[in-house]
Order: structure tokens, then C-alpha cells, then sequence
């Protein structure tokens, strides 16, 4: 049937077909760089970089944009509170948002685009908007109108009417109606701003998307995906903007993930469970982390707990295990398949293959893609039991659990251990760098050393580690 993707436009399956055969446009709203991320940021970024990891392994060419908000009311407010500016705050954020996904094994976008470095081309298409009587200017902010957009509503599945009912909108004078959204905000004193045809200002947080998927993607687009959060304003939003200023529609497939409690309650601060994704990967490591997001289905919501972390880290080593038992089998293997049983395992292999490709094309079923991970694990210990095996056997076991792991992201083969020689060279090597400040370098080794199970702790004494 091939890969079927639920899209939250029509609220059902539907093959995925895309604009140009076997091309991919894809667009996946990143985050507001003001503080470290939590780990429900991560799951967003798990999730639509695996669909990512699986088109490309079923041969399709993407274009992966993922953006950063940098102009931001809450950046202001940081910036203002540390007394540098607001470009200052965005770069230390990006950079450790950069990391963070590298610890969760997360590839790179192909373009990262940032709203600072978009500015002309917002400000052109809020023009456009104006030009074609969909947008308006009120004392130096520059306003939707939803009501001339009689689709507006269609990606939340809400009425006009019934979403201003129901939103909490704040009044404002300037608005022609309560649900217009500002695509251009005036200057407050103090505050990061650009000129434009309606004075000093910055812009608002929906047009930046659109711009920016227009900029590098152009007038459609294959995949638009976030979190659920996003679906109503901010996507509903994007779409009446977009559509509005092309007269195309801006999306075939519109792609969320549930949403991440923390113990079955909704992660707060208040509630004091909100968790950084950097504490949780220095703690457990960004394998498992991924592992255990994998094993939801990214639409449904998932709780988080470390005693559920811990279930996955059971899951997560008996993978990893049969790998490594498989590369001892390898050692003593016989050139040829002692067993008479080469036939028969092949067809095993294949059968394995087929069945995680069906569960992935199932709206990318990483749960089900997991159990039969766990099949081949099975099936791969059933057969070096037997006491003489065949090296092309346990090779082609051990290629496939690399293959279907390396689409979701994780990595099973053990890496070589750091001896405590080479511990202790990269901990003073990080004391100098943090003497001479270079703090940059001071967090690298820190990261190097986490990832490799080693846990540091600073202490008056000096620096203590130890593994995991």
C-alpha cells in the first residue's frame, strides 16, 4: 500500500503522495530560543526526525526545514533581565538546543532558518497581504483578517464563530475584529525592532513560518508538522496566511505528536517536574531517551517517568546485547551455514524486513517497528544457540538490526570504552579550558564524556568521575 500518513487536515489515513515524485518537502517548527529545552520539546524533535530518517530510507530526497524563533516578547524579557541583548540570549539558546539534539542522535536540518536573518522577506509578504485586502495596518501594527478567509478554521476543525467564542483574546482597540493576529508589531521603547513601511517594529509569530517555508521550501509544501499545540492558533494561522498570499494550498499533509506529562500530570513549573532534556540525557543518556519516545505512537500522548525509563532501558540492552553476542558468534563462524538452514534464514531475514517496513508505512508505527526489532532479536538468538553457525547468517542478523535501528535513530553497536587514562587526559584538558574561560570547549569534553557513560561531578576537592 505504501506509507500512509495521518493528516490532521482531514482527521483520517491517506497515502502519502507528494508533490514531485520522490521528493520531499518538509517543514517542522523548532523552538523559541530563550531558555534550555524541556522534554517535551524533545519529542516533536524525535519523532518528525525519525519520519525524516524512514522517507529517506524509502528513497525519497528531503529538504528538512526546521526554524528558529529569535525575536521573541519572552527573548526581550531575558535579554532585558541580563542586560545583553536579544541576539546574544537567541545564539546561546540555538547553540544549546543544537546540542541537545545531538545527544538525542537528532540529524541536523538542512536549513535552520532564523527570523532575524528573514526579516526583508516578512516584511514583503505582510505588504502582499496588505496589497490583496487581507491584511491591514492599525497605528504602526499590521493585522489579519480572519474573516476574509472563509477556510479559516479548517485545521482545528472549529467555525469562525465557535473559535471566538471560545478563545481567550485579548481586547484590542486596534483590532478590527477579536480574532485578527498581528503580523507586524509597532516598537516599544527599548525593544529589538527594524523599520518597515509602518514604522520602527518587529514581527509577529505566525507570519515567520510562513515566510520562512515560502523563502526555502516555495508556494507548497509536502509535510507541515509540530506538536499538538501548534495546531490552533499558530498553524490554523499559517495556512490563512499563506493561502491567502499564494492562492495555493500550503500543506498537503499536516503531521502532530501527542503531548508528554511528567507522572500522569501536565509538566509545570509550579508543579516543580519541569525537566530540562540536557539534565535527563547527562542522567540516562540520549539513546534511551530516544528509545523510550519511540515506543509510543507519536500521535498518541505519552507519560514520562524514570521508572518507565527504566522498563526501556531493559528493552534498549537486549538489543544491543543480541548485537553484541552475534559479533562473538562471528568470530568462530564457518564460511558456509553448518545447519542446512541457509534457505530458511534468509527467508527469516526477509520476512523481518517486510514486517518493519508495513508497521512503519502504517503512519510511522515505531511502536510496532520496535516489536519486530525485538523478532529479529528473537529470531537472531534462536539461531546462535545452535553450536556451529554460518558467518553470512550472523552477519546479515547483525546488518539488519543496524539497519532497522539506524532508522529510528538509535545506535547498537558498542562503542570501544574510554580507559581511565583517556578520562583523566580530557578532565584536565576541561579544567585548563575552564580556567582560560573557554567554556565552549569546557561543556564539549563534558558532553564527550557523558556520551560515553562517564558522569563528572565537581567538587571542592577537585573533579570526581565515574560510569554509569
Amino acid at each position: 500500500m505504501g506509507i500512509q500518513l495521518t493528516n490532521t487536515m482531514t482527521r483520517r489515513k491517506e497515502p502519502f503522495v507528494t508533490l514531485e515524485p520522490g521528493k520531499v518537502k518538509m517543514y517542522v517548527c523548532g523552538p523559541t530560543v530563550y531558555n534550555y529545552i524541556h522534554i517535551g520539546n524533545a519529542r516533536p524533535a524525535i519523532v518528525f526526525d525519525t519520519l525524516r530518517r524512514y522517507l529517506k530510507y524509502r528513497g525519497y530526497e528531503v529538504t528538512f526545514v526546521q526554524n528558529i524563533t529569535d525575536v521573541d516578547d519572552k527573548l526581550i524579557r531575558v535579554a532585558n533581565q541580563e542586560g545583553t541583548t536579544v541576539k546574544e540570549v537567541a545564539d546561546r539558546y540555538t547553540d544549546a538546543y543544537n546540542e541537545d539534539l545531538r545527544a538525542l542522535n537528532v540529524l541536523p536540518p538542512d536549513i535552520q532558518p532564523r527570523v532575524m536573518q528573514t526579516i526583508p522577506e516578512i516584511i514583503s509578504f505582510v505588504e502582499g497581504l496588505i496589497e490583496k485586502g487581507y491584511a491591514y495596518e492599525s497605528e504602526g501594527d499590521v493585522y489579519f483578517r480572519t474573516g476574509r478567509f472563509q477556510e479559516y478554521g479548517k485545521l482545528s476543525h472549529q467555525p469562525l464563530d465557535d473559535l471566538q467564542a471560545g478563545a481567550r483574546v485579548e481586547i484590542n482597540e486596534k483590532k478590527e475584529h477579536p480574532l485578527d493576529f498581528a503580523l507586524w508589531k509597532s516598537a516599544k521603547e527599548g525593544e529589538v525592532s527594524w523599520n518597515s513601511p509602518w514604522g520602527e517594529g518587529r514581527p509577529g509569530w505566525h507570519i515567520e513560518c510562513s515566510a520562512m517555508a515560502l523563502k526555502f521550501l516555495g508556494e507548497q509544501i509536502d509535510i507541515h508538522a509540530g506538536g499538538s499545540d501548534l495546531v490552533f492558533p499558530h498553524h490554523e494561522n499559517e495556512i490563512a496566511q499563506s493561502e491567502c498570499f499564494t492562492g495555493k494550498v500550503f500543506a498537503r499533509y499536516w503531521l502532530h505528536n501527542g503531548m508528554l506529562t511528567i507522572d500522569n500530570e501536565k509538566m509545570s513549573k509550579s508543579l516543580g517536574n519541569f525537566l530540562l532534556t540536557r539534565d535527563l540525557v547527562e542522567k540516562f543518556g540520549g539513546q534511551l531517551i530516544r528509545f523510550f519516545m519511540l515506543q509510543g505512537h507519536y500521535r498518541n500522548p505519552i507519560n514520562f517517568s524514570e521508572e518507565l525509563l527504566e522498563q526501556a532501558a531493559n528493552g534498549l540492552e537486549r538489543i544491543k546485547t543480541a548485537y553484541t553476542n552475534l559479533s562473538h558468534r562471528l568470530e568462530t563462524a564457518r564460511d558456509e551455514e553448518p545447519n542446512g538452514q541457509a534457505g530458511e534464514q534468509a527467508r527469516i531475514l526477509a520476512e523481518l524486513r517486510k514486517r518493519f517496513v508495513t508497521e512503519m508505512d502504517d503512519d510511522l508505527n515505531t511502536a510496532n517497528a520496535i516489536t519486530v526489532i525485538f523478532d529479529v532479536v528473537k529470531e537472531a538468538n534462536l539461531y546462535v544457540r545452535h553450536q556451529h553457525v554460518g558467518a553470512k547468517e550472523v552477519r546479515a542478523y547483525m546488518e539488519l538490526l543496524v539497519e532497522l535501528t539506524d532508522v529510528l535513530g538509535l545506535e547498537i553497536a558498542a562503542e570501544q570504552e574510554l580507559v581511565d587514562s583517556e578520562i583523566e587526559a580530557l578532565i584536565a584538558e576541561r579544567t585548563e579550558a575552564r580556567k582560560a574561560r573557554n567554556f565552549a570547549r569546557s561543556d564539549e569534553i563534558r558532553d564527550l564524556l557523558a556520551a560515553k557513560g562517564i558522569v563528572l561531578e565537581d567538587t571542592p576537592q577537585g573533579v570526581r568521575w565515574r560510569r554509569k
